[in-house]
């Protein structure tokens, strides 16, 4: 990364409620009816928050993960974890911990992905998980909440969270959708990273125009549902939405292998950049290079550190194109 960045950073806390193991492989054709033989599998940690965590370690900055683990797959989870050196607050459950499928189809190019629902939490599970969060923050850091809800937990659970980040006199940020994203809103949070898909079911239209995506996304600034909204457009880029204004940011020239992880790695830079004391268009920049940079990697691979720095000298320069996505 860019050794001239601020070295200095304040905390930031992941939540990840769904983590989920992920499996990735590759097979010639997937059709039904007959059992398809698959190349070599892959694990990796998956989920919002876990995600976020292991790319603003893997670009030099430091996260404390916080995150239910339940069951094998839950013993496999932590170990991968671990072996990334991500620090972290695990929250023991009864359940599962889920795993999720990707196939690639090596003769079309397609990829399919299969995700799984999450064992239920119990209520004093999902609430450990709160008195965590508020143990864990500090003043003037940031809490990302990111990711699916598992059956058992509220709709307002992230609405809790951004509740005891104002207690705190923390920021927080939010990555999720439906109704786990309509209760943060109606909480007030300080920054939420929806895709265009994800911000159209919360305004209830389609947002296909320009016009549309920056009057829905102006729309939660002027009503102090959130200080920032960085909106991901995939090919389109990425727009960020605050009191200041608006920047709009395209994506550079990639060649797109898989998009799993982009989102998470989008914001995963987005806030390391902010928690490093830089301004919000920079944070874009690194953050749209980042996103750009997890589609270069197979399967559920995040981005890489060397191609994120060589992707956002390119954005720095003006050296802009189309291609890749920052999520869907």
């Amino acid at each position: 990364m860019d050794t001239s960045q601020p070295r200095f950073a304040i905390p930031i806390l992941t939540l990840t409620v769904n983590p989920a193991l992920d499996v990735s492989t590759s097979t010639d054709r997937v059709f039904s009816g007959h059992k398809l033989r698959c190349n070599e599998s892959h694990l990796d940690p998956g989920g919002g928050g876990a995600n976020v965590a292991r790319v603003i370690q893997r670009l030099g900055g430091h996260a404390l993960a916080v995150y239910t683990a339940g069951g094998t797959t839950g013993d496999t989870y932590r170990k991968l974890m671990e072996a990334e050196g991500v620090p972290a607050l695990v929250v023991p459950v009864r359940g599962n911990t889920r795993q999720d499928f990707t196939v690639d189809e090596t003769s079309t190019g397609k990829q399919f992905r299969f995700v799984l629902e999450g064992a239920a939490l119990s209520e004093d599970e999902w609430r450990n998980c709160l008195r965590l969060v508020k143990r864990s923050l500090r003043a003037g850091g940031y809490v990302v909440a990111s990711g699916s809800l598992p059956p058992g937990v509220p709709h307002d659970f992230y609405a809790r969270v951004a509740r005891l980040a104002r207690q705190a006199d923390a920021r927080c940020v939010v990555d999720t959708s439906g109704p786990a994203l309509t209760e943060a809103l109606a909480e007030g949070v300080f920054m939420v990273k929806p895709s265009r898909r994800e911000l159209a079911e919360h305004a209830g239209t389609a947002l296909e125009s320009g016009e549309q995506q920056l009057a829905a996304a102006s729309a939660l600034i002027a009503d102090g549902s959130t200080e920032y909204v960085a909106l991901t457009l995939a090919d389109a880029g990425a727009l960020l939405v605050s009191k200041a204004g608006t920047t709009r940011m395209q994506v550079p020239q990639v060649h797109l292998v898989s998009a799993v992880g982009a989102g998470d790695s989008f914001l995963a830079a987005f806030v390391l950049r902010l928690a490093q004391g830089c301004h919000p268009e920079m944070a874009l920049r690194t953050a749209v290079a980042a996103g750009s940079a997890a589609v270069l990697t197979p399967g559920t691979e995040l981005c890489r550190a060397d191609d994120v720095e060589r992707l956002e000298a390119e954005l720095a320069t003006g050296a802009q194109g189309t291609g890749g996505g920052q999520g869907t």
